[in-house]
C-alpha cells in the first residue's frame, strides 16, 4: 500500500510540475468593424530565429481560443482567410496566464471585389467533436435543394424514400441553425426539400455528440447553417438559377451593419418540377391468392417554396448581443400518380388488372420566430447564453384516388370502381428554451453548463371516403381507416462538462440528463398511450498531441433516437391498395453506446482522418412487412433486440498541385440486426462500404471545375437489404463583371445511376422494388454580389490590425 501511494504522488507531481511549467495564452478574435467573432482562425507561437511553430491552436465559434507554450519569448501570429497575417512578439517567461486581449480585424484599403481568386480553398474542417464543411461555394450543387446538397458530402446516404442516414446508420438528427425544425413532412426529404442549397452557408456533422448536444440522434447530427452576412454598410447577394425539366431557383441576401446593430433579410423561391418511377414484383407462398403480384408506377411532382428570413444582431454594449430572427417558410405543393398493378398466375398469365390514379394537393406553412441573448461576461471568455424559440407549422393535404378493374382478358369491370378521398391536415408546436454557461479557469480548464427544454405538440387527422357500386360511386366516410391522432413530447434536459489538457493530453468528460414525458390519443378507439422515461448520457473525449499536425482521439457517447410521428401515428396509409404502412404508437426509444477511436496528421500537400467505430442499439427501430392472407402487404416499425456496428472511416484531403486539390473518403462497415424477439429468422448481417470523391480545380483567370461521385454498397435490415448505387456530379464556375458575378454550370448524376433497389425476402414473400427519382438535372446559375458582399471562404485578400483592448501587453 505505502508503495502504491508513492508510485502515484510520484505520477502526480510529474503531472503536476509539467503543466505548471507551461504557460495558458487566452485571448479573443473577431471582425473590426461588426464586432462579430472570427470562428477557426489560426494561431501559432513561432521561434523568433528561424520562424519555426512551436505551439498552436485555433479559435471556437465565438473567437475565443486558448492553447499553451512554455515559458519563453516568441511571435505570435493569427491568421484567417481573407486578411493579412499579423504578427506581434510576446513573452510568457515569469507568468502563468498570458491574456492578448482582443484581436480586432478589419478589412484593408483592398477592394475585396476587385482581387481575383486563384487558388483552391478547403471545404472541409475538423474539429474534436465534428467535421464542418464549407459548401456556399458548392458548384455541383448550385440550383439543387438542401437534400441533394447533402448527398455530395461524405459519410451521408439518402435512401429511395428521403431519408437520411450517417456512415451507414439512419435515425439521423436534422439542425436548422443549431435548433430542431417541426417543418411539415412525413420524412427528412420533405423537410429539406423546402430549403434551397444556395440558402445554406455551412454543414456540420456531429457523428458523437458530447453532452452539451441533445442525445437524440443514434446516428448523430446534422446541422445545417443558414446563410447570414455581417459587414458594415449595406451589402447584398442576388441569385437565379434554370434546371432541365422545368426548375427554377431565385434568391436575395441583403444586409446593412450599422456600428451598434446589423440587419438581415435573405428571400429564396423555389419552383421545380420532378418525375418518380417504380416497380414491384412480388411472389407469395400463400394458398389461394395470385402467386405473383407485378407493379409500375409513374409519377410527377409540383413543387413551390418560398423560404423568407429576417433579424437583426444588436450590441448593447461591449460583450452584449442581443438577436432577433423571424423565418417564414411556404410550400404549395401538387403531384400526379399512375400505379398499374397486375395479379398473375405461376405461369404468369394476368388473372386481374387495375389501374389506380391519383391526385396530390398540399399546401403547408411553417412560421418560426426565436430571440437570444449573448454576454461576454469577461475577456477571459466567461461567457452565459439565453435563447427562446417558437415555430408553428400547419399543413393542408388532400389525395383523390380512382380506381379502375379489369379481368384476366383486360377488360374493364365498371362495377368494381372504386372513387377514394384522403384528407390529412396536421398541426403543430415547438417551444425551445434554453441556457447555457461557460467558465474558463486560469490552469486552462474550461466548464460548461447548461439546461434546455424542448416542447412539442403534434396533431394529425385523417379522413378517408371511399366510393364504390354499393353508394352509387358517391365516396362516404370509412370509420375503420379514418382517424386522428394527438401527440405531445416534453424533454427536460441538463448538463455539465469540463475540459482540459496536461502536456499533450487534451481530456474532455461530461454528463447530460433527460427526462421524457410523452403522451398521445387515439381518437378511433379512445386509446391513450403514456410513456415517460429518464436517461443520463455520459460523454467521454481523450486527444493526444503528437506533434504538428498530427494527434490521436478516443471518444465514447451515449445517444437516444426517439420514435417520430410517422413511426408513431396508427393510421394506414392507402396510396397502394396492396401496399399499406402503418404506425405503431408503443415503440420504445432506441439506445445506442457508440466508441471512436481516431488519427489525424497533417503534411504540407495531404491531410489524413481515420477513425474505427463501433456502435451497439437496443430496442432498435427497424421496418417491419408482414404480408396478409389477402396478399396486402403491411409495413410498419418495431423495436428489435439489438443493432451492432463496426467500422473504418478514412478521410483523406489531397493537394497535389497549387490548382487542385481533392478530398477521397471511405467507410468500411459491418452491420448486424438481430430481431428475433420480433419473428424467428428476423436477424441479418453483411459487410458494406462506402466512397466519396470530391475535386476542385481552379484554372487561374478562367474557370473553376468540380467533379464529386459516390458508391454506397448495400444496406441490411431484418428482411432483406437495399442494393448498391453509385452516381458522378461535375460543374464549372466562371467569373464574370470584374469578379462581382459568377456563372455556374452542373449535371447531378451524370449517368443516372442513382436507381434504388431493394430486397425483401421472409417465409411468406420473396419481393423485389426498385425506385427511381429523377436524378439527372443540369442546372445553369448567375450569381451577382454588390455593396462589397463578403465572403470569406473565397479566400481574397485583406488587411488586418490588432486592437490591444484588454491586454496583458
Amino acid at each position: 500500500m505505502k508503495q502504491i501511494v508513492v508510485v502515484v504522488s510520484i505520477i502526480l507531481f510529474t503531472l503536476t510540475g509539467s503543466f505548471a511549467q507551461e504557460v495558458l495564452v487566452r485571448g479573443k478574435v473577431q471582425d473590426k468593424e461588426t464586432r462579430s467573432p472570427l470562428e477557426f482562425a489560426n494561431l501559432a507561437l513561432l521561434n523568433p530565429a528561424d520562424s519555426s511553430v512551436v505551439f498552436g491552436g485555433m479559435s471556437d465559434l465565438d473567437g475565443s481560443f486558448e492553447f499553451r507554450g512554455d515559458p519563453s519569448n516568441y511571435l505570435l501570429r493569427v491568421g484567417f482567410i481573407g486578411y493579412d497575417d499579423y504578427f506581434q512578439e510576446i513573452s510568457l517567461a515569469d507568468r502563468k496566464t498570458a491574456n492578448i486581449g482582443v484581436i480586432a480585424l478589419s478589412p484593408g484599403a483592398t477592394n475585396l471585389d476587385e482581387v481575383t481568386v486563384e487558388g483552391v480553398t478547403s471545404m472541409f474542417e475538423t474539429d474534436i467533436d465534428k467535421r464542418r464543411y464549407d459548401v456556399e461555394n458548392s458548384i455541383v450543387a448550385e440550383g439543387a435543394t438542401a437534400t441533394e446538397l447533402l448527398e455530395t458530402l461524405p459519410s451521408i446516404q439518402v435512401d429511395e424514400e428521403g431519408g437520411i442516414s450517417m456512415r451507414g446508420s439512419g435515425e439521423v438528427l436534422i439542425y436548422i441553425n443549431g435548433r430542431p425544425s417541426n417543418l411539415s413532412g412525413d420524412d427528412a426529404e420533405s423537410i429539406l426539400a423546402q430549403f434551397p442549397a444556395n440558402s445554406i452557408k455551412s454543414v456540420e456533422l456531429i457523428t458523437n455528440p458530447s453532452s452539451r448536444y441533445d442525445a437524440a440522434g443514434v446516428g448523430g447530427i446534422i446541422n445545417i447553417i443558414l446563410k447570414k452576412n455581417q459587414r458594415t454598410g449595406f451589402n447584398g447577394q442576388a441569385n437565379v438559377a434554370l434546371g432541365t425539366r422545368d426548375k427554377y431557383n431565385a434568391g436575395l441576401n441583403l444586409n446593412y451593419g450599422a456600428e451598434k446593430v446589423n440587419y438581415f433579410v435573405s428571400y429564396s423561391y423555389q419552383d421545380r418540377k420532378t418525375f418518380r418511377e417504380s416497380e414491384a414484383y412480388r411472389v407469395n407462398f400463400i394458398p389461394g391468392v395470385s402467386p405473383i403480384l407485378d407493379q409500375y408506377a409513374y409519377g410527377e411532382r409540383f413543387d413551390a417554396t418560398h423560404l423568407l428570413r429576417g433579424g437583426m444582431d444588436y450590441s448593447l454594449s461591449d460583450g452584449k448581443t442581443l438577436s432577433f430572427y423571424l423565418q417564414g417558410n411556404f410550400r404549395d405543393r401538387t403531384a400526379g400518380n399512375e400505379l398499374d398493378q397486375r395479379n398473375l398466375t405461376e405461369e404468369e398469365r394476368l388473372r386481374n388488372r387495375v389501374i389506380r390514379t391519383e391526385e396530390d394537393q398540399r399546401i403547408s406553412t411553417n412560421v418560426e420566430t426565436g430571440l437570444s441573448y449573448d454576454y461576454q461576461i469577461d475577456t477571459a471568455g466567461q461567457r452565459l447564453f439565453a435563447s427562446l424559440s417558437f415555430s408553428r407549422d400547419d399543413r393542408t393535404q388532400t389525395e383523390f384516388f380512382q380506381q379502375d378493374y379489369f379481368d384476366g382478358s383486360n377488360v374493364e369491370v365498371p362495377n368494381n370502381f372504386l372513387a377514394q378521398i384522403n384528407d390529412r391536415p396536421q398541426t403543430s408546436d415547438l417551444w425551445i428554451a434554453q441556457a447555457d454557461y461557460e467558465k474558463p479557469f486560469d490552469n486552462g480548464g474550461r466548464f460548461e453548463a447548461g439546461m434546455k427544454g424542448t416542447f412539442s405538440q403534434w396533431r394529425r387527422v385523417q379522413e378517408f371516403s371511399q366510393g364504390d357500386a354499393s353508394t352509387g360511386f358517391d365516396p362516404v366516410r370509412v370509420d375503420s381507416i379514418s382517424d386522428a391522432f394527438d401527440f405531445k413530447e416534453d424533454v427536460y434536459a441538463l448538463y455539465a462538462s469540463y475540459r482540459n489538457s496536461v502536456n499533450k493530453f487534451g481530456y474532455q468528460f461530461g454528463l447530460r440528463g433527460e427526462y421524457t414525458e410523452t403522451i398521445s390519443y387515439q381518437e378511433r378507439n379512445a386509446t391513450t398511450v403514456v410513456n415517460n422515461y429518464g436517461n443520463l448520457f455520459p460523454s467521454l473525449y481523450l486527444s493526444y498531441d503528437m506533434g504538428k499536425e498530427e494527434s490521436i482521439t478516443a471518444n465514447y457517447s451515449r445517444r437516444i433516437s426517439r420514435p417520430s410521428l410517422w413511426s408513431l401515428s396508427p393510421f394506414y396509409r392507402v396510396r397502394d391498395m396492396q401496399n399499406f404502412s402503418i404506425g405503431n404508437p408503443y415503440l420504445q426509444p432506441e439506445l445506442t453506446d457508440s466508441y471512436e477511436l481516431g488519427y489525424t496528421n497533417g503534411w504540407e500537400k495531404l491531410l489524413l482522418n481515420a477513425t474505427v467505430y463501433h456502435r451497439y442499439s437496443t430496442n432498435v427501430l427497424t421496418r417491419v412487412i408482414r404480408l396478409t392472407d389477402d396478399n396486402v402487404a403491411i409495413q410498419t416499425r418495431e423495436n428489435a433486440n439489438f443493432r451492432k456496428s463496426t467500422g473504418l472511416e478514412v478521410i483523406n484531403q489531397v493537394q497535389p498541385l497549387d490548382w487542385w486539390d481533392f478530398t477521397l473518403s471511405a467507410n468500411f462497415f459491418y452491420s448486424e440486426v438481430f430481431g428475433e424477439n420480433i419473428e424467428e429468422g428476423f436477424s441479418n448481417s453483411n459487410f458494406s462500404w462506402t466512397l466519396s470523391l470530391l475535386s476542385n480545380m481552379v484554372i487561374p483567370d478562367w474557370f473553376s471545375l468540380q467533379i464529386q461521385g459516390n458508391y454506397r454498397g448495400p444496406i441490411v435490415f431484418p428482411q432483406g437489404e437495399i442494393e448498391p448505387l453509385w452516381g458522378i456530379n461535375a460543374g464549372i464556375r466562371k467569373s464574370v463583371l470584374n469578379d462581382k458575378g459568377t456563372i455556374s454550370l452542373n449535371v447531378s448524376d451524370i449517368f443516372n445511376t442513382r436507381v434504388f433497389k431493394i430486397d425483401n425476402r421472409d417465409s411468406r414473400f420473396v419481393q423485389d422494388r426498385l425506385y427511381n427519382w429523377e436524378t439527372q438535372i443540369g442546372t445553369l446559375s448567375f450569381t451577382y454580389r454588390f455593396g462589397g458582399f463578403k465572403d470569406r471562404n473565397n479566400g481574397r485578400d485583406g488587411n488586418r490590425e490588432f486592437d490591444g483592448e484588454d491586454s496583458d501587453f
